[in-house]
């Protein structure tokens, strides 16, 4: 693990992948001071405040725009890597988020509403677009041994995100009235960070020689590249690597999404990205997420000790995550998203029992704690980060980009469909809800564990026998 490398994973995991785990969290400790300029300036606007039913619609357009636009950055993914690059188009896209920033940090300035839902818009437009393109890039940085580790660090950024919104969040720090529009546009301190550092490090090599075939800035960039990354001036094995699956492909362009989905010879690769990206969403974590508070509150917890309670599992989430960054290396990629998903499974149906025996059980709604730090504990070790890395590792460099649309975009539209239809769910079954979701973890655990071989210390061309 050389310097540069790591360097560079810290970086863009800061830069990229922090904000989207702080965007997810961030509307959620304002979400009062929100509604209450949103009725202000309507009343300002038309002399009468909004309906409680108008508000909450409005309110509930600011949360969802964000995985609206998580979608069109994800569809964005394939054009902007292959006509600019993984490390340029980090570079590009972090331009977003200082316009994002500026629109919500203004808005209450202004007196425009608008401009936060925008701005949230083009936060998730930018998560959209890093959510897929940083583990691409780490992927075909990193060498084979090290491609899990580097691959997960992501993943720890994405909860330290979430955690910075929740500690930021609390009363003694930006969660007072007048400080929200500051706590929305925070993010544009990792983006500019990123802005400024990022043009340091090299284009990835395998882009420049196999999606590229730019042959002669190839043979100048490569060696310079690959020493720099992996510390080493004998370089020329993994050199013959790349030039060996560029001869492979050397008829074949880049797929388009269509290509993908049609092409028999990567039919179970697709499947298998579909069902674990698919199987993140739907695990229910977002609806845990949601009813985290009001668990806390049938325990008993005081109103105003839940958002202390709160960062605690917050804290949970970074610690499961690192452990899960620092196993994956010896355990490999399939224990951990079977043994993710599989305690997920069951701390759901845990929480399910609580839910339904709390009222003649008193101690059952400690139980019901206990299964939603659990949970969370079990998505954070492996299916919040594995994913997006075996996305990159199941495919060819020429399949790799129509491979990230296909999965970024099922992850935002499930993002979406969860976030729309929980309350509906939740409506009509109640505490049975959370079996849906039970049922979904344990299904995805089956499938990783009759279909999706071990990738690790393998290379990609490796990987791509063994499925064929």
């Amino acid at each position: 693990l050389t310097f540069p490398l790591l360097s560079v994973t810290l970086l863009v995991s800061f830069g990229s992948s922090m904000l989207y785990g702080y965007n997810l969290a961030v509307v959620n400790s304002p979400a009062v001071h929100i509604k209450a300029f949103y009725n202000t300036t309507w009343s300002q606007r038309y002399g009468h405040g909004l309906a409680p039913g108008s508000l909450t619609l409005l309110y509930s357009l600011t949360v969802s725009t964000f995985s609206l636009g998580g979608l069109v950055g994800s569809l964005l993914v394939g054009a902007l890597v292959e006509r600019y690059g993984r490390n340029s188009a980090l570079s590009r896209s972090t331009l977003l988020v200082l316009l994002a920033g500026g629109f919500m940090g203004f808005s209450r300035e202004l007196g425009s509403p608008e401009m936060v839902i925008i701005g949230r818009c083009i936060t998730g437009i930018h998560s959209g677009i890093c959510l897929s393109v940083v583990p691409l890039y780490l992927g075909e940085i990193a060498p084979k041994n090290l491609r899990g580790f580097l691959g997960l660090v992501p993943s720890i950024f994405i909860c330290l995100g979430v955690f910075s919104a929740q500690v930021l969040g609390l009363p003694e720090l930006l969660g007072e009235d007048r400080f929200w529009p500051l706590f929305l546009s925070v993010v544009i301190v990792p983006a500019s960070l990123q802005l400024l550092l990022l043009h340091c490090f090299p284009e990835s090599p395998r882009y420049l020689l196999i999606e590229r075939d730019d042959v002669c800035r190839a043979t100048k960039a490569l060696p310079a590249a690959l020493c720099r990354f992996l510390g080493t001036p004998d370089v020329q094995d993994v050199i013959e690597e790349m030039k060996e699956e560029q001869q492979s492909l050397s008829s074949v362009e880049m797929v388009s999404v269509w290509q993908l989905l049609r092409d028999r010879s990567v039919r179970w690769q697709t499947l298998s990205v579909v069902v674990v990206n698919a199987g993140m969403q739907l695990s229910g974590i977002d609806a845990i997420w949601f009813y985290t508070n009001t668990i806390f509150e049938n325990a008993g917890i005081p109103l105003s000790q839940i958002p202390y309670t709160t960062v605690g599992t917050g804290t949970i989430e970074v610690i499961a995550g690192l452990i899960g960054c620092f196993t994956i290396e010896k355990l490999g990629r399939r224990p951990l998203l079977i043994t993710g998903f599989c305690a997920m499974g069951i701390c759901l149906a845990g929480i399910t029992v609580s839910l339904l025996l709390q009222t003649t059980l008193p101690w059952m709604c400690y139980v019901g704690i206990v299964c939603v730090i659990g949970t969370i504990a079990g998505f954070c070790m492996g299916p919040a980060g594995v994913p997006f890395l075996m996305t990159a590792e199941l495919f060819t460099q020429s399949h790799r980009p129509a491979a990230y649309i296909v999965g970024g975009s099922l992850n935002w539209l499930c993002n979406f469909t969860i976030g729309f239809i929980f309350p509906f769910l939740q409506m009509s079954t109640g505490a049975f809800c959370f079996l849906v979701f039970c049922g979904i973890c344990l299904l995805v655990a089956l499938y990783v564990y009759l279909v999706i071989p071990e990738t690790k210390n393998k290379t990609f061309m490796e990987i791509s026998h063994i499925f064929a």
